[in-house]
């Protein structure tokens, strides 16, 4: 019966490792029910289980943020590029909401400013606009290490709707790790099941693809909820853009809001702000700090990871 059930959430695309089996089985009112250990020695039996790749911690304190509701933090990631059967290259901006871990996965064919800017106003007029985005350190979040204190588009479009944009630490994506696993089910459970020869065809999977992960994914972070119904039990207001389309790049330079970067500090004291190079104290060695940019005060500001605050820089925004 469980490699039985493994097939059948298998066949429709649904997650089907042992949790869920297990929720299956509650559902069909067996009696007996055998333990999540037990289902997951019987698929590993069966040559039913998949190997998981797991990072190793460095054994340091980060930075903790809580999240209690819908829309506090987003994980922001693109997969990609990958390519339709009909030759076209693409990529997909995949965005999670940590609380009720609702997606929405957005196509691209190109990751210049405006197309990212377009990308992320559409999966906010379907998830609503977070507190707080948080991204890796690619290019296109943050402008160009040439102008470290620009300001780069996605910067300035989620400080001009209060937002703001944390920055996860480089070379260590499992910091994102929510949206990184949705990566994985979005290649494993769509674009290695559909030949998808056209735009439009990538579209409209994409759409339905996320409108089945929101409702029918019970997940075990939600205990076994779907992302629409840890919604529902929320009642919480959501914030929507008011416009239909997304601003044009340039988006003028704000003058007001934050953003911030999680750095883990080396024997070298460098904190690096996008290239650009602050010498932290000795104290800080081998420590993660956080980096707030407050725009309005022109400021640098440095806590280390318990949100004290340790140093202060003038910092003249370009």
């Amino acid at each position: 019966m469980v490699c039985s059930i493994h097939k059948s959430l298998d066949e429709k695309d649904m997650f089907c490792g042992a949790q869920s089996i297990y929720w299956e089985l509650k559902e069909l009112n067996i009696k007996k029910i055998p333990g999540i250990r037990t289902i997951d020695r019987i698929l590993f039996r069966n040559s039913l289980t998949r190997k998981k790749e797991k990072h190793e911690s460095k054994g340091v304190k980060y930075p903790v943020f809580n999240i209690e509701k819908t829309n506090q933090m987003h994980q922001l990631d693109f997969v990609g590029p990958r390519y339709l059967s009909g030759g076209f290259r693409f990529y997909s901006m995949n965005v999670v909401d940590l609380a009720t871990r609702r997606c929405a996965t957005q196509p691209l064919f190109s990751k210049d400013s405006q197309s990212v800017l377009d990308a992320l106003w559409s999966v906010w007029k379907r998830l609503g606009i977070p507190k707080v985005l948080q991204v890796d350190n690619e290019a296109v979040f943050y402008g160009s290490q040439r102008y470290p204190r620009g300001m780069g588009s996605v910067i300035r479009l989620c400080l001009a709707n209060q937002s703001s944009v944390l920055f996860i630490p480089p070379s260590e994506p499992w910091r994102n790790g929510i949206v990184e696993r949705f990566n994985d089910h979005y290649q494993q459970k769509l674009l290695n099941r559909k030949t998808i020869l056209n735009p439009e065809e990538l579209f409209n999977y994409s759409l339905e693809f996320e409108q089945r992960f929101n409702s029918t994914f019970r997940l075990s972070a939600l205990n076994g909820k779907t992302p629409l119904t840890v919604l529902k039990n929320m009642n919480s207001e959501i914030r929507f853009p008011t416009i239909e389309k997304a601003p044009l790049h340039k988006i003028k330079k704000p003058e007001d809001g934050k953003y911030h970067l999680v750095r883990f500090i080396k024997s070298n004291r460098h904190l690096n702000i996008f290239g650009e190079i602050f010498k932290m104290p000795d104290t800080l060695i081998y420590e993660y700090v956080i980096a707030t940019i407050n725009v309005k005060e022109q400021k640098l500001l440095v806590y280390d990871s318990n949100k004290y605050l340790i140093e202060k820089y003038e910092y003249k925004l370009r």
